[in-house]
């Protein structure tokens, strides 16, 4: 009987000699390419940054002033003058936060008392608007927290309470003359 293994060919059982080291490039170009690579990426990342920058940016639409919004707020509680506590919460609210931003004025956070207490002690209102002022509260707070049901009118009378507030303590309109000689704050864009 024969081998299976004495049956192949004498050149498949020939070993071959080893085969010679491979020739890396040489170490200066691997860095070469590294750099360049580095570079090119650095360059991408430059060009699209300054295309993004150079973009028109959209300017900010001005904030609404503080009067302007209590005023839009006023307004919207009409729409309550049928609910008389949700009414004077939301009247008495506008107010009391018109008036913490108008003047800086901790007003939400504080009972009745303890903010006409403290008012009473400032010059940011008149005598007068003060006065106005506790009598519009302590009527609202008699709505919210004494379950007193007022008419229509009075409601409206509170509204109009509230609305007069804003309207004297809103700040003065800059005249135009004076807001086209103010330059221009923004940067010049080319």
């Amino acid at each position: 009987m024969t081998n299976a293994s004495s049956s192949s060919t004498p050149a498949a059982d020939v070993l071959r000699d080893i085969k010679p080291p491979v020739e890396f490039p040489h170490t200066w170009l691997w860095f070469a390419l590294v750099a360049g690579g580095l570079i090119l990426l650095a360059a991408i990342i430059a060009v699209v940054l300054y295309f993004l920058l150079r973009r028109k940016e959209i300017p900010a639409a001005p904030p609404i002033p503080a009067h302007v919004r209590a005023k839009q707020k006023l307004d919207e509680a009409l729409a309550l003058i049928g609910q008389p506590k949700p009414f004077c919460t939301l009247v008495s609210n506008t107010v009391r936060f018109y008036l913490e931003e108008r003047f800086t004025f901790r007003a939400p956070e504080r009972t009745t008392e303890e903010f006409l207490y403290e008012l009473q002690n400032t010059n940011l209102l008149l005598p007068d608007q003060k006065e106005s002022l506790g009598e519009f509260l302590k009527r609202c707070d008699l709505v919210k927290f004494a379950q007193y049901e007022p008419r229509e009118l009075e409601l409206k009378d509170l509204h109009g309470s509230a609305v007069r507030l804003v309207e004297e303590t809103e700040p003065a309109p800059v005249p135009a003359e004076v807001a086209a000689a103010t330059p221009n704050p923004q940067p010049a864009t080319t």
